[in-house]
């Protein structure tokens, strides 16, 4: 039960922001998409260069950063 909740709860949530994105204009939603794969692109590699010095948990928070980025990016698509 307590899955079937947070399921909707992400549907629902999903839903308001993408009404709010395409609510944007054309343009507005550009480069907010643009500027977000940007900190996606510097969040990987962020995320790789932390991995590569041993710092696990600056890893780790980097590559969250940089799927979050993308996610919200394809929303504006």
């Amino acid at each position: 039960m307590a899955r079937s909740i947070i399921h909707r709860a992400d549907a629902d949530l999903k839903h308001a922001w993408l009404a709010r994105f395409q609510a944007l204009p054309p343009s507005a939603r550009r480069a907010l998409r643009l500027a977000l794969l940007d900190l996606r692109r510097d969040a990987q590699y962020r995320a790789e260069h932390q991995w590569r010095r041993h710092k696990g948990p600056m890893a780790c928070y980097w590559r969250a950063v940089g799927v979050y980025a993308g996610h919200i990016a394809r929303a504006l698509r």
